[in-house]
């Protein structure tokens, strides 16, 4: 069950999470994107006013004062030569001039498109060239005798030019240092307005990570964990919980199939309580019944050995007494009634001993295989013998049982492989244990007739056979109560199909807990064990 958004929120109760997502995510890639420019042009602002600051206008305030200096060295050496006649004062004056032309050079570049700067300039290019050429290079060119008589003539002309020239330079320097002062406030307000703007960005930044961040717990996070919440009550057995969904719409209609899947699980759950109940009761049924059906079985076959023991004696009476007076056919009659009688024994007395399985003989201790094995063979011992059976084993542990069950068990499977041999070759019998895990997983395998594929189930079924009595003798019991003791064990047993020459039984046995492996497997002859 779903709760819809009405009112002003109702245009998006059908955005899906997808669509929140992607237009949360474009609106914030915009906000991004405009915070991003004005980070970029106040960084390019400030780059550019702190370039023209450092790289124009202090460097051509500079050169402004070395031409001036320049200039002044000049003035400084020429006034001295002209006082005195001395050639050495030419010498600061041959250096002014080659300053002054470097550090023209070096201004004027400097100047860029400042029209005001560059008239400042040509003022002093202009009054520099004027007294150099009227006062500085007259005097310089004049021999020391001379020099006096030039200077005293050109003193007012040479001191008016001068400190106009003067002037004119101090001038440009206030022009210049006016422009470097403009300049510099511009880079202060520039990077105030870049640490504001980095301010705000970082300040939108958190804002939009809040939005971001609250818009999933309410959008996402918050109906996920509320509907996880529902379910985890579900499935701790509150049934009776409806899920009510919120958010956007996928998230509405995944509580919406949610609630539907409860609503079938509970009517699931009622049909099946009420299932299980007639299962129960079926069960309880069939309990009883097998119990009753076992209970039949053993005391049929106790009431039955009376008898049936008296049928067999009185038909083997009549026919020691009475053979071979009587025709032909009522000696074939006796003969039949004494084999009935005789079977009739054999499967009352297979068939008590497979009722007794789990129910009379139940006595769980430890059992030494090994020492079983030794008890089985002898009892075969005949069979063997007359066979000329070979029958080796690995050596065997000891596991949790009861030591009759499992002799049975042991006798049948040996019996078996003696009895379904080869007519053309003698029995060669193998029993082997392999521990896997908790458990140990045996074999018995022959070399006689085999038992083909599609038989390999059917030959535990009781009752069951795949030859005529009159080939191989039996009830058909055998491999049934097999079957029956292992799994009575906690085991499991089965014929492997890909084994090529004769028959490979494999059952497996639970191991005792700390059972250390046996010794490398030996073959044991079982004349050797023969008591």
């Amino acid at each position: 069950m779903t709760s819809k958004p009405s009112g002003a929120a109702g245009a998006f109760a059908d955005w899906t999470t997808r669509r929140w997502l992607r237009v949360g995510v474009a609106a914030t890639l915009v906000v991004l994107a405009v915070l991003g420019s004005l980070g970029g042009w106040a960084m390019w602002r400030t780059s550019q006013l702190t370039a023209a600051l450092v790289d124009r206008r202090s460097p051509a305030l500079i050169e402004s004062i070395r031409v001036e200096e320049a200039l002044v060295n000049q003035e400084t050496g020429i006034r001295g030569y002209g006082l005195s006649g001395q050639t050495d004062f030419l010498q600061p004056y041959a250096q002014g001039v080659t300053d002054e032309q470097a550090a023209l050079s070096r201004l004027r570049p400097l100047l860029g498109d400042d029209g005001r700067a560059r008239a400042d300039l040509a003022e002093v290019e202009k009054l520099a060239g004027t007294w150099q050429e009227r006062v500085a290079r007259p005097v310089s060119v004049a021999t020391p005798a001379e020099a006096a008589q030039v200077t005293a003539a050109r003193t007012a002309e040479g001191k008016t030019t001068f400190d106009a020239l003067r002037r004119a330079m101090s001038r440009q320097q206030d022009h210049l240092q006016q422009e470097r002062r403009s300049a510099a406030s511009q880079l202060s307000q520039a990077v105030t307005l870049r640490n504001w703007v980095f301010a705000v960005i970082a300040a939108v930044i958190v804002l939009v990570a809040g939005l971001v961040f609250e818009g999933l717990r309410r959008g996402v996070t918050g109906p996920l964990s509320g509907l996880g919440s529902a379910v985890r009550d579900v499935t701790q057995g509150r049934f009776d919980r409806s899920l009510e969904g919120t958010g956007p719409a996928d998230l509405r209609q995944l509580a919406s199939d949610v609630e539907s899947m409860r609503l079938r699980l509970v009517a699931e759950l009622r049909f099946s309580e009420e299932a299980r109940g007639l299962l129960d009761g079926q069960a309880e049924d069939l309990r009883r019944s097998n119990a009753e059906l076992e209970q039949f079985a053993y005391v049929a076959s106790h009431d039955l050995q009376e008898p049936l023991r008296k049928v067999s004696s009185f038909t083997q009476l009549l026919q020691r007494r009475y053979g071979g007076q009587l025709d032909e056919k009522a000696d074939q009659y006796i003969s039949f009634a004494v084999d009935g009688a005789n079977r009739m024994q054999s499967l009352i007395n297979d068939l008590l001993a497979f009722s007794r399985v789990g129910r009379v003989h139940n006595e769980q201790r430890t059992v030494d295989l090994e020492r079983l094995m030794g008890t089985t063979l002898g009892d075969l011992s005949v069979a063997v013998e007359e066979t000329g059976a070979e029958i080796t084993h690995d050596p065997l542990p000891s596991v949790l049982g009861d030591t009759t069950q499992l002799g049975m068990l042991l006798q049948n499977l040996l019996s078996n492989a003696i009895k379904f041999r080869h007519p053309d070759r003698a029995p060669r019998i193998h029993v082997g244990a392999v521990r896997t895990g908790d458990e140990w997983e045996f074999e018995v395998r022959d070399n006689g007739i085999g038992i083909a594929p599609e038989f390999r189930e059917k030959v535990f079924v009781i009752f069951q056979r795949l030859h005529t009595k009159d080939a191989y003798p039996g009830t058909g019991i055998g491999l049934a109560m097999c079957k029956k003791v292992v799994e009575f064990h906690g085991g499991t047993i089965s014929i492997d199909p890909a084994y090529p020459s004769g028959t490979r039984i494999v059952f497996t046995l639970p191991a005792l807990p700390a059972t250390p492996a046996p010794a490398a497997a030996t073959a044991v002859p079982d004349r050797e064990t023969q008591p």
